[in-house]
């Protein structure tokens, strides 16, 4: 960890982190390496009890809105995403991540939106495609038409439809519109 950099786990709190690959090399250009990323996040997610509510990979980072994990301290779980990432894509390289990440505690709705819409805008600031949607490798799909990805997110489709999994939600229906309602 850089010197005199403060983290602040174990507070509760959501947390926006960064992280690079190494030296800032493009190990993410490949789509097979973007989804290796994304099935160590989903493992990690259910190993750990991490809650995400939103993602994006980059070519050379990766930037994640994260809670706290259940079952470990959020530097484990990290710890364990980039391990099982590099483990699979490192090749001949010596390193594949940088040491270090960013982490910045979220303390309210302000920040959480604005650091989820700086994820999802990320890869269209970038140049790297026209609208949040055409960027397959983050949530923004999910939270915009609640479209199942390869990472269950914390937002209000996936909660509903854990509620009906559960049996805790009427199932969903149509509701009829009033051309289709007969006389």
């Amino acid at each position: 960890m850089p010197w005199g950099l403060k983290r602040f786990h174990e507070s509760g709190q959501t947390h926006f982190v960064t992280f690079g690959c190494y030296h800032r090399r493009p190990s993410f250009t490949e789509a097979s390496a973007k989804y290796a990323f994304e099935a160590a996040l989903e493992r990690v997610r259910r190993s750990f009890g991490l809650r995400v509510y939103g993602y994006v990979v980059m070519p050379e980072h990766v930037h994640l809105l994260i809670g706290e994990p259940s079952r470990a301290t959020l530097a484990e779980a990290l710890k364990s995403l980039k391990q099982g990432v590099s483990r699979r894509l490192i090749g001949d390289a010596e390193h594949f991540w940088q040491k270090w990440y960013y982490d910045f505690n979220i303390r309210n709705d302000r920040q959480f939106v604005e650091k989820l819409r700086y994820i999802h805008r990320n890869p269209v600031n970038r140049g790297l495609c026209e609208r949040a949607q055409d960027w397959e490798w983050s949530s923004f799909r999910q939270y915009a038409a609640g479209c199942g990805g390869r990472v269950e997110i914390e937002s209000e489709w996936a909660a509903r439809k854990r509620e009906r999994a559960t049996g805790r939600l009427c199932p969903a229906m149509e509701l009829p519109h009033s051309s289709q309602q007969k006389a």
